[in-house]
């Protein structure tokens, strides 16, 4: 049983050296894998581009090209597939410079078929693991966004606001959504239209309440007639009077004025409204849902908000959680973003590289779902291949510099500055310390040279002073 698994994987064999390469091959072979070889990093790349490859076994010492600068070719286009680095010379520094190239590890010579064997099922025990997770969020996320209007997440927050959504879309019950900016509360009220059988075929009404001032507001909401105020060129139907039998939902509510407000408290009463300029009253049904990320207790105890339309619009509540509560949805919404934009773009983009993955993780997502969505659409736009990696991402740095967890006594940004700096004093010293060579080295300015130098405490050693 475990062979007939063991097939689908396919394991690249790449030496020089035949009787190696061969007896590999053979080993890989009898254990029941795919096995493929290769006397070349190069003709290694036209196999890799050809086939279907999980994991690459190759020699550190190739003719040309290196097995480092092999792993470094592969992982830049197929990040998915997996490397072990075999060397002969067992030091740190070619242990290192493995692995910070992306090998899964590495082995020394002789090689020890059992150690081999032993690193290759690992390897293949993370990718049924990867593989699992995968068509796991695949199912559910295209399951469970067709019954909520394509909001997605099966959290528990999340599993809550659904619950409320289907306990409240038949009711004609006035609804508050609350939560942060970016969190979906458009969704939650759409969702709550479709849902409700009576409405779902009658008009859905937005309006961005914190966009539009008082007289705009008004005309908007309740229409208005001709020469009521200056632009009012003709009679125009208002949005309670054009949803009606259907729903109005208002965003930002909080941005209403007291006018306005004593206006909204008596559709909620009556469903009775006159247009700006008449006095002749007009009847509407239309459900309303009302959205604000601000805390309205706090604006009705400074008297910002009327306390009797705070608790006509409050009969039931339903609080978006945000993200940054909901990491259990992150990976589901990621692989939903990166399906619709790459669609869109036309582009051949499937998921996230690792690195990318964890760095999501630890983000705290200030600008919740609407960010996130944000950064897939230009990660996929700028991807180059199927896998979107750092370099993909609008603006990597703020995905590091807000996540400032101690390691070993120093700060997340302390331990991600040291490569950097590691780089920089390097190049110096290979230049004697000449700041413009060295900077024309690294590909910057002097001026930037300068900054990173400060900014890492690198020493101005060898400058001639004036």
């Amino acid at each position: 049983m475990e062979k007939a698994i063991n097939k689908k994987y396919s394991i690249l064999v790449v030496d020089d050296e035949p009787l190696i390469r061969e007896s590999l091959y053979e080993i890989l072979r009898i254990d029941g894998y795919c096995a493929h070889m290769a006397g070349s990093a190069e003709a290694a790349l036209e196999i890799v581009s050809d086939q279907n490859i999980d994991i690459i076994l190759t020699d550190m010492k190739l003719p040309k090209m290196d097995g480092i600068e092999l792993i470094r070719k592969v992982k830049r286009k197929f990040s998915d597939i997996e490397a072990i680095l075999i060397t002969g010379y067992g030091t740190i520094e070619s242990a290192v410079e493995a692995m910070k190239t992306g090998a899964y590890d590495y082995i020394t010579k002789p090689i020890n078929d059992g150690e081999i064997k032993l690193i290759i099922s690992k390897i293949i025990e993370k990718k049924k693991i990867l593989e699992e997770n995968r068509n796991l969020r695949e199912i559910v996320a295209r399951t469970h966004p067709a019954s909520f209007c394509d909001m997605i997440g099966a959290s528990e927050k999340m599993q809550k606001v659904y619950h409320i959504i289907e306990s409240v879309a038949s009711s004609n019950a006035t609804i508050l959504i609350t939560g942060e900016s970016g969190t979906g509360k458009g969704l939650v009220a759409r969702a709550i239209h479709e849902m409700d059988e009576d409405r779902k075929d009658k008009p859905f009404v937005e309006v961005s309440c914190g966009a539009l001032s008082e007289t705009l507001l008004e005309s908007e909401l309740f229409g208005h007639m001709k020469g009521s105020f200056t632009g009012a060129i003709k009679d125009k139907e208002g949005r309670f009077e054009y949803a009606r039998h259907g729903t109005v939902f208002l965003d930002e509510i909080d941005a209403f004025s007291s006018k306005l407000q004593v206006k909204l408290l008596r559709v909620l009463q009556d469903g009775i409204f006159e247009r700006v300029g008449d006095n002749t009253s007009r009847k509407t049904d239309a459900r309303i849902i009302v959205a604000t990320n601000r805390r309205l207790n706090d604006l009705v105890q400074t008297q910002d908000f009327r306390e009797d339309l705070y608790y006509r619009i409050n009969v039931i509540s339903i609080l978006m959680p945000p993200l940054r509560e909901r990491k259990d949805d992150l990976d589901m919404l990621v692989d939903h973003f990166i399906r619709v934009y790459s669609k869109k773009n036309k582009k051949n983009v499937t998921s996230l590289a690792d690195d990318v993955r964890k760095l999501f993780l630890e983000y705290n997502w200030p600008g919740n779902i609407r960010e996130l969505e944000n950064a897939i659409e230009g990660a996929v736009i700028m991807s180059k291949t199927p896998v979107i990696n750092k370099r993909d991402l609008p603006n990597a740095s703020k995905f590091v510099s807000e996540a400032m967890k101690p390691v070993d006594g120093r700060s997340l940004k302390e331990v991600l500055g040291r490569p950097e700096k590691e780089l920089i004093t390097s190049i110096l010293q290979e230049c004697n310390w000449n700041r413009n060579k060295a900077a024309a080295t690294l590909g910057i300015n002097r001026t930037t040279l300068f900054n990173k130098m400060k900014k890492h405490n690198i020493p101005f050693k060898k400058l001639k002073t004036k």
